[in-house]
């Protein structure tokens, strides 16, 4: 279906770009993206993925706004407070472009529904803060064979990568493993309050490059950046060889990456 006057309008600024213009739009309007966690990273992604026109955007996130979220998590206010997270997300994302869907997946992802949750999308954002959880996602996106764009942040520095199946390692190539606990979260180190609005809109950028073809990715790239020294970084990494064993749900199951 050809794209309505209101939105020809609306995405005029993509429209005049060669590298997406109306095909690139289109694919933008048929895309199904999931955020995994509705707080620092998420709320910018889905910000600008909603104005971007992605079609429908899901959201995972079982928890409710706290005061101290305000600071960095720029998807609510202070009247949200209390309220489930993902239920205002989906009301303000839909405010902001009511030409797009928005779903709440108000439930806490684990290895027993990840995988049911994840089926449905295209593509796959990780902007939990939960060490447990990004493994979770990750091996579920390549057993589904799902791109999937994960971030994390911590203090002044964030860091970023994309897996494209096929194309590139994943998260476990690159940390084959860690414990819960190691690295402090954000309530116990603290972090600074812009620093998510970067890597989450870094977060954006990768997913709008994966569904509309533009550019290049950064599957078997990690980008990092330092606040304090204002500096970008890049490492390349490879794909473990052979075949992996990813245990899930009490089941070994075997992914070809």
């Amino acid at each position: 279906m050809a794209l309505s006057p209101t939105e020809l309008a609306r995405y005029s600024r993509h429209l005049a770009l060669p590298e997406i213009g109306v095909a690139g739009q289109e694919k933008l309007r048929a895309a199904r993206v999931l955020i995994v966690g509705a707080g620092g990273l998420g709320s910018p992604a889905a910000l600008y993925l909603a104005a971007s026109g992605v079609g429908t955007l899901g959201l995972v996130d079982c928890d409710r706004v706290d005061v101290s979220n305000l600071q960095r998590q720029i998807l609510f206010a202070t009247a949200s407070v209390g309220h489930l997270k993902a239920e205002v997300a989906q009301q303000r994302l839909s405010a902001l472009n009511p030409e797009i869907g928005v779903i709440a997946h108000a439930v806490e992802l684990c290895a027993g529904n990840v995988l049911d949750l994840l089926r449905g999308y295209d593509v796959v954002l990780d902007g939990t803060d939960r060490l447990s959880t990004r493994y979770v996602v990750n091996d579920a996106c390549v057993l589904l064979r799902k791109p999937l764009v994960s971030a994390a942040i911590h203090r002044f520095e964030g860091q970023a990568m994309t897996y494209v199946p096929g194309r590139g390692p994943c998260y476990r190539c690159l940390f084959a493993d860690a414990t819960q606990g190691v690295v402090p979260n954000c309530a116990e180190a603290g972090v600074l309050g812009v620093l998510p609005g970067v890597l989450g809109t870094i977060q954006a950028t990768e997913a709008i490059k994966l569904i509309t073809g533009a550019g290049e990715t950064l599957a078997g790239r990690l980008l990092t950046y330092d606040a304090l020294e204002m500096r970008f970084n890049e490492f390349r990494f490879e794909r473990r060889p052979g075949r992996d064993q990813i245990t899930y749900e009490g089941r070994d199951l075997q992914a070809r990456r």
